[in-house]
């Protein structure tokens, strides 16, 4: 049976104190409130990263995440993190190819690719973010374009090494305009996605992968969205950034 998870994005937000209380009080809450099989990622900025896992130790189903790595294992690369680096602080999670990580920072499939073989390497588990931008959408082929994403980086991998990773998909044109796709839209994608997963691995593999939903979820469409039979959670982004609202997304895996 898959990994059902709930991972929240806080990309760059919140003070140290913030981030402190937020992780508390998410904890506390998981801890308090959540049954069931779901695992929750908090994917917070890289500084924060250390001073956090003692928080997050407290629950077993809480794990952390880094919201991107460097395609090259070390080097003169100013500002940049390596794969090792979050190995090295024991980060079981990274994430790769954010839309905002492609339109801001020019990250091609070529570049994401070399991101997930090293991220592998290092032992962590990617969660590779691929969707479409509005003007795609509108277009007849929409679904062979994200499709295409996932061919150019994952499907050199090996089955092993495929088994995991993390899918995450993201309607880039419902992120952050307060659009969000249909229940049925969300299940036509990831019912297409599972099934391209199936042509190259195999069903068993394909039924064993871990799609999240990414865009602009809430806890007013989670439980909608998440019921849902190939949505197997969601990649929160500032739903994440308050507890008590993060936390009833994470219930609707219940």
């Amino acid at each position: 049976m898959r990994k059902k998870i709930v991972a929240g994005n806080w990309k760059m937000n919140k003070s140290l104190e913030e981030a402190l209380s937020l992780t508390s009080e998410v904890v506390n809450m998981v801890r308090d409130e959540v049954r069931g099989d779901v695992e929750v990622v908090l994917c917070t900025p890289y500084i924060y990263l250390p001073v956090l896992q003692k928080y997050v130790q407290e629950v077993d189903r809480i794990s952390l995440g880094a919201q991107n790595c460097h395609h090259k294992a070390s080097g003169a690369f100013t500002g940049e993190i390596s794969a090792s680096m979050l190995s090295a602080i024991e980060v079981p999670y990274v994430i790769i190819g954010h839309s905002e990580r492609r339109q801001y920072f020019g990250e091609t499939d070529a570049l994401i690719a070399q991101k997930v073989k090293i991220a592998l390497e290092n032992g962590l588990k990617p969660i590779f973010c691929c969707g479409e931008l509005l003007e795609q959408r509108q277009n007849e082929d929409f679904i062979a374009i994200v499709k295409d994403q996932i061919t150019a980086a994952l499907f050199d991998l090996s089955a092993e090494d495929f088994g995991k990773v993390v899918i995450a998909y993201e309607p880039v044109w419902a992120i952050g305009t307060g659009l969000t796709a249909s229940s049925a839209q969300a299940q036509e994608m990831h019912a297409a996605l599972r099934a391209h997963v199936a042509e190259k691995f195999g069903a068993q593999v394909a039924d064993d992968t871990t799609i999240l939903y990414g865009g602009s979820c809430n806890e007013k469409n989670a439980d909608e969205l998440f019921a849902c039979p190939d949505v197997d959670g969601g990649l929160i982004g500032g739903a994440s950034l308050k507890s008590r609202e993060f936390t009833n997304i994470i219930k609707s895996r219940m």
